[in-house]
């Protein structure tokens, strides 16, 4: 899961296993594999960078096991 930041200014937890395409047009837009689109503040770089953070610490985990 990752957090982010809707345009509003509230700030959400994505599931970021279900995330399909991150997109700059020129906010950021993240589509989830059910269609589903989440306009946020994040750039597509920082929302790459917290997908991958996201994904290093479950696998991190999965080794420590």
């Amino acid at each position: 899961m990752i957090d982010v930041t809707l345009l509003s200014g509230k700030q959400i937890t994505v599931n970021a296993e279900i995330i399909e395409i991150v997109d700059e047009v020129p906010d950021t837009v993240i589509t989830l594999t059910t269609g589903k689109k989440i306009i946020v503040k994040e750039s597509r770089q920082k929302v790459k960078s917290l997908v991958k953070s996201y994904k290093r610490d479950i696998l991190n985990r999965n080794c420590d096991e």
